[in-house]
């Protein structure tokens, strides 16, 4: 029998990355942010989410990927926590993937030692690596 799992797809400095869909709340576009005073370089703002402060946090500076460019507004992933909930700013989203009968390979070794940290494996589809993000590792410790 073939396990199916769906994703939340999404894109980071052309990278091609899923996040498991029952981890998702809601993806929305971008909300003007409220910079915190000595918060680490990870952690963009806060925004105002129908009356939720919900922390933003920059997924490609977590990943330790390059900025993104002045001119591109990220997305807003939102994600539940205990404590209210969180959003990852990514670059663009894709669609929901369900990936059925596909190996899920272990965490390439090409990737930098951050990013390796952060993603649990990766499928190899048709066109692309669609990397797995481990979610949990993400929120629990933004430096």
């Amino acid at each position: 029998m073939n396990e199916s799992h769906q994703f939340c797809t999404f894109y980071l400095d052309g990278h091609y990355f899923g996040i498991d869909v029952l981890k998702v709340q809601e993806v929305i576009r971008y909300q003007e942010m409220t910079r915190v005073p000595l918060a680490t370089p990870v952690v963009r703002g806060l925004i105002n989410l129908r009356g939720r402060i919900v922390t933003a946090i920059d997924l490609r500076r977590r990943l330790e990927l390059p900025d993104r460019p002045l001119d591109q507004c990220p997305v807003n992933i939102v994600i539940p926590t205990t404590d209210g909930a969180v959003s990852l700013l990514v670059d663009d989203i894709g669609d929901v993937l369900n990936v059925a009968g596909a190996p899920f390979e272990p965490v390439p070794e090409t990737l930098v030692s951050a990013a390796r940290e952060l993603i649990r494996g990766a499928y190899q589809l048709d066109e692309q690596l669609l990397l797995i993000l481990d979610v949990a590792r993400v929120i629990a410790e933004p430096n």
